[in-house]
């Protein structure tokens, strides 16, 4: 099993590497759009903005690459949001792999923009990618823009609002959290991406 985790210059490569390598799995860090398409298994993360990841896979080349894969591939952070057709973050094009566009989460009294820490996950729909993972089980998050709910959604979360929380259209897959920080909730959303009969 080949397993690409994609160089977009996010500071969570080494954590998502490290996730990986617990369960087995020498991943190939890469920004190499050949060895992106030869992986059987292709990891998006990313930190920072939506307009910065974006504009970095751009500069190296990777967008018809990504939008042409063959493989299954995870989004994770702002790797997820960059599936979608839109961010309102940099008001930036992304993707465009999935339909919605990806919104600030709404203020609202108590409820701390940006969202920071354990959150539960609320299953919307029947998923492998959740098999293993208890209804409620938590995961952490850090950020403000969020993916809408839409048929894609496999597990929502609340904050002020429902937002998609993990998503999956046929081989493309999303976790808005940090799965390489949500301990065995985390690493078993990981290794239920890696083992799926796609």
């Amino acid at each position: 099993m080949r397993v690409a985790l994609v160089d977009a210059g996010g500071a969570n490569l080494g954590s998502v590497c490290y996730a990986l390598n617990r369960l087995g799995i020498e991943p190939e860090v890469t920004a190499d759009a050949g060895a992106i398409r030869a992986a059987d298994r292709v990891l998006l993360p990313g930190v920072s903005t939506a307009a910065q990841v974006m504009g970095r896979l751009r500069e190296l080349g990777l967008v018809d690459t990504l939008r042409g894969l063959d493989a299954p591939l995870l989004g994770v952070c702002v790797g997820m949001q960059l599936l979608y057709e839109r961010s309102e973050e940099g008001e930036v094009e992304c993707l465009g792999l999935l339909p919605g566009v990806v919104r600030k989460l709404p203020a609202a009294p108590g409820i701390r923009i940006p969202h920071m820490g354990w959150n539960a996950l609320r299953r919307m729909r029947d998923s492998t990618l959740l098999d293993g993972v208890a209804e409620g089980a938590n995961a952490y998050f850090v950020h403000s823009y969020a993916a809408p709910i839409t048929a894609d959604t496999v597990a929502a979360t609340d904050h002020g609002s429902l937002f998609s929380a993990v998503v999956q259209r046929g081989r493309l897959c999303g976790a808005q959290f940090h799965p390489e920080r949500s301990a065995a909730t985390g690493a078993r959303i990981l290794r239920n991406f890696i083992e799926m009969d796609f």
